[in-house]
């Protein structure tokens, strides 16, 4: 394999750029490329990342190569569509990329040493004059969030307020939040009000994050976790009843599931550390 600097890679990411470029012209482009903007394929863009993620978590290389493939034209797309309007291309991304790596790596590239904390805060006296070189906690972590999913987000959050000093005291805290959570939530349902149901669901959602972090344990993790056993479960259950789950009884699908997480952990052997 070629490394990333060879003529090979060069020649296919020069060719991925001229595919973009192509399907943007406004004479014989396509029409669907034509009419996406920044905004319009931030959903496309964060779908792609999460593909990413799983084909990693599965360790299929040859899915993950395609998948990066799709990642990767999305960060082509958005520089094709910038470059249209002279704000900046593929080539400022690259050196901007670039030229922060080696200003965070001294140790690496031969600069002077310095701490992690000097780093950062040159950084910050790099930004245009009109924005404050310090910002309050809140409009920090609110950048820092931006191009974050909920989850995520909430965990930095978490972590954030906590080092400034908003913390409860002990777990025990966190538990009975949750409890209150928990049932103000059950309240709002039950007074049929949708959007304060949704409030409350993304209250005890937040606080429940922080039991994660409390228990130092991966949230994004463990629900992706738990994403794959269900599907796994479920296609069991599905494929006793021969895809045909229509008009069968709790009981019967209840008996069925408990089947599977059985036969499941039969081929898995037993938890680590049981």
């Amino acid at each position: 394999m070629g490394s990333p600097s060879s003529t090979p890679t060069l020649e296919a990411l020069a060719e991925l750029i001229a595919v973009v470029a192509r399907l943007r012209d406004p004479r014989t482009g396509c029409p669907w490329d034509l009419e996406q903007t920044h905004a319009s394929l931030v959903s496309y863009l964060l779908e792609e990342a999460h593909e990413v993620a799983d084909a990693i978590r599965h360790g299929d290389d040859n899915h993950l190569a395609e998948e990066l493939g799709d990642l990767l034209l999305q960060v082509v797309l958005h520089a094709q569509i910038a470059g249209e309007a002279g704000r900046f291309d593929l080539a400022a991304i690259a050196r901007g990329i670039s030229a922060k790596l080696v200003r965070r790596h001294p140790h690496v590239f031969g600069g002077e040493p310095a701490s992690w904390e000097e780093i950062k805060a040159a950084e910050r006296l790099q930004v245009p004059s009109t924005s404050p070189l310090v910002s309050p906690l809140s409009e920090r972590l609110a950048r820092k969030v931006r191009g974050q999913g909920a989850l995520a987000g909430a965990m930095t959050i978490s972590k954030q307020a906590a080092a400034a000093g908003f913390e409860w005291d002990d777990i025990e805290g966190v538990w009975a939040k949750v409890h209150e959570e928990l049932d103000e939530l059950k309240e709002a349902v039950a007074s049929g009000d949708h959007r304060h149901a949704q409030e409350e669901l993304g209250d005890l959602l937040f606080t429940l994050v922080n039991v994660a972090r409390w228990c130092r344990i991966d949230p994004e993790e463990g629900l992706a976790g738990t994403n794959r056993r269900f599907l796994d479960r479920f296609s069991r259950v599905e494929a006793a009843l021969g895809g045909d789950l229509q008009g069968r009884s709790i009981g019967e699908l209840e008996g069925l599931w408990q089947q599977a997480k059985a036969q499941i952990r039969a081929e898995n052997g037993p938890p680590a550390g049981s």
